[in-house]
């Protein structure tokens, strides 16, 4: 049986390649709305961050976001995407454990 090829992204913040799995998509909606996306289907422009507190900040710091979003992002909406991020992060971890069980 043939292995099916696994979708790769890079996080815009460290620069690293992983599964798109592995990935939490900030998206930009066509209503130019800014969310976190975690099944990976909304429409609208996307950028790929890893899972890490530590990797969102770097992307506030060095405005990795604007970059791959092609639209400037106000201090508020990353302090809001912040917290979103926070209370996200639980969750993706646990769902990207799950998907580890379901594997084995």
């Amino acid at each position: 049986m043939k292995q099916r090829k696994i979708p790769l992204r890079k996080c815009v913040a460290c620069q690293q390649m992983m599964p798109k799995r592995e990935l939490i998509r900030v998206v930009k909606t066509p209503n130019d709305e800014m969310l976190i996306d975690l099944t990976g289907k909304k429409a609208g422009r996307g950028a790929y961050l890893c899972g890490k507190l530590s990797c969102f900040r770097l992307a506030k710091k060095s405005k990795a976001l604007d970059r791959a979003l092609k639209q400037p992002v106000s201090p508020d909406i990353y302090d809001a995407l912040e917290q979103d991020f926070i209370k996200v992060e639980d969750e993706f971890i646990a769902g990207k454990e799950a998907a580890v069980d379901d594997e084995k």
